[in-house]
């Protein structure tokens, strides 16, 4: 086995390339610990010291090729659909390949997600490179749109949910005890689910508001 670390943060690695200075114990822990802490030298790929021409010299196969360049470039890079015209024939290749289409998509989606760019700008690269690549590039589109739009129902449920147990348990604590203090159905409407069941728990045997929200 060969521990391979690559870096593609902004700036340079400035750490080091043996495990144990990595590891976060201190002079006591780490003294009383020798003898069972790993001590081996990891290989560093730095993707900030390597350009375009580097990348391209390596014998690395497309999808590999264009994942360490998208690693090293995508990253908040709205003109990143530009810079990757230069790259077509390697983005091609990854369509040519057995299962490229799902490798593109993959491809797609890293950029969708932590890229700058426009979605016309991108469409339009995936044009370019033919129809299959820009219908990967509607596919890509339409999962996202669908996850957006699972995760906004999914909060837009929880939120409703939240708010008919705290509804549901202000009217009890109302019944229970009488009239409220404002500060009570505020703290209640604020709070998560689990806090809701646990007040609404206690609500049951409590014999004053205290003991509910103690």
């Amino acid at each position: 086995m060969i521990p391979l670390v690559v870096h593609h943060g902004r700036g340079r690695w400035a750490g080091p390339v043996q495990l144990l200075e990595l590891i976060d114990l201190g002079p006591a822990a780490k003294q009383a610990m020798q003898a069972y802490l790993p001590r081996f030298e990891f290989l560093l790929d730095d993707l900030a010291d390597v350009d375009g021409r580097q990348l391209r010299e390596r014998e690395l196969t497309p999808s590999a090729l264009i994942t360490l360049l998208l690693l090293k470039t995508a990253p908040g890079n709205p003109r990143i659909p530009a810079e990757l015209r230069p790259w077509a024939g390697q983005l091609r290749a990854v369509l040519d390949q057995p299962g490229g289409g799902e490798a593109f998509i993959a491809l797609l989606t890293y950029i969708e997600l932590v890229s700058e760019a426009s979605a016309g700008e991108l469409r339009d690269l995936a044009a370019s490179l033919g129809p299959d690549a820009e219908e990967a590039y509607v596919t890509t589109a339409e999962m996202l749109r669908a996850e957006g739009e699972a995760r906004g129902e999914a909060r837009g449920e929880a939120r409703g949910e939240a708010r008919g147990r705290a509804e549901a348990l202000v009217e009890m604590l109302t019944v229970k005890f009488g009239q409220l203090p404002d500060s009570v159905p505020k703290t209640v409407h604020a709070a998560s689910i689990d806090q809701i069941k646990t007040w609404a728990a206690r609500g049951v045997t409590a014999e004053t508001l205290d003991q509910v929200f103690r």
